[in-house]
């Protein structure tokens, strides 16, 4: 059990609320063993992001951006949702509506049972020919060499990279998730990728408890309701049991 101290006000907001939003960034995955991107130890110290994660390098060097998307698969398929992720899934037996809206792209949310989420980056998991978008979510043959659709295009990961628009679906449901929400929990991100982190904002603008699970202070420490400092695997599972304790005895 943990020893994280909830005040009165936390508690009873919680038990109140029926609609509640996870925001999720890459400090929760990073507790299963994928590399974050930023922080001091972040991949994009390491690489630069505009020769692998756009566009016009994929046009370049198709063989090379596939070959880091590959290797980043074989991270995330060896890695299993944290306690965070599970308890975060486990909300759905106490509150009536749970969205995750995720920047991450590992399908991990999913693979720890939330049925309700949106994907903002988009779906390792996933590929699309970038010529007539025709989608391939088996697993690819690279024995040829890059990949190629049916109509001869270049197939791609279906992830969002830079320069590109977050998928117009995804987002608009995010953002009325937000508007809705009683409570918003800021997850294991910095908030500070637009539009993405536009949300913390809306969800706030719109009323909702805004909560934080980071392990530091961030660019949105200073508008949220209250910020636990500590690991999501942590914070979460803990909250999850004040929950049971209190929804037991109603």
């Amino acid at each position: 059990m943990s020893n994280i101290e909830f005040s009165k006000e936390f508690i009873n907001k919680l038990l109140e609320s029926k609609r509640i939003v996870f925001f999720t960034g890459a400090g929760i995955s990073a507790e299963s063993g994928i590399p974050t991107f930023r922080g001091k130890d972040g991949i994009w110290n390491k690489l630069k992001p505009e020769e692998l994660a756009n566009f016009n390098a994929f046009l370049r060097n198709p063989q090379m951006v596939w070959e880091w998307y590959n290797h980043r698969k074989k991270i995330i398929h060896e890695s299993k949702p944290n306690a965070g992720h599970l308890a975060i899934a486990e909300f759905e037996k106490y509150f009536d509506d749970v969205t995750v809206v995720t920047q991450n792209i590992d399908n991990l949310h999913r693979r720890a049972g939330s049925e309700r989420i949106y994907e903002l980056h988009g779906n390792i998991e996933r590929n699309y020919c970038i010529k007539c978008h025709t989608y391939y979510n088996e697993e690819l043959d690279f024995t040829e060499g890059v990949p190629k659709c049916k109509c001869g295009g270049l197939i791609r990961p279906d992830v969002v990279w830079f320069g590109e628009f977050l998928p117009a679906d995804q987002l608009e449901e995010s953002e009325k998730a937000s508007i809705r929400s009683d409570i918003f929990f800021v997850v294991g991100t910095s908030a500070v990728v637009y539009p993405a982190a536009g949300l913390v904002y809306t969800a706030k603008r719109s009323g909702s408890y805004l909560v934080e699970v980071n392990i530091e202070e961030t660019e949105v420490s200073s508008i949220v309701d209250i910020s636990f400092f500590g690991e999501a695997g942590k914070v979460l599972p803990a909250i999850i049991e004040e929950v049971k304790k209190f929804k037991r005895n109603i």
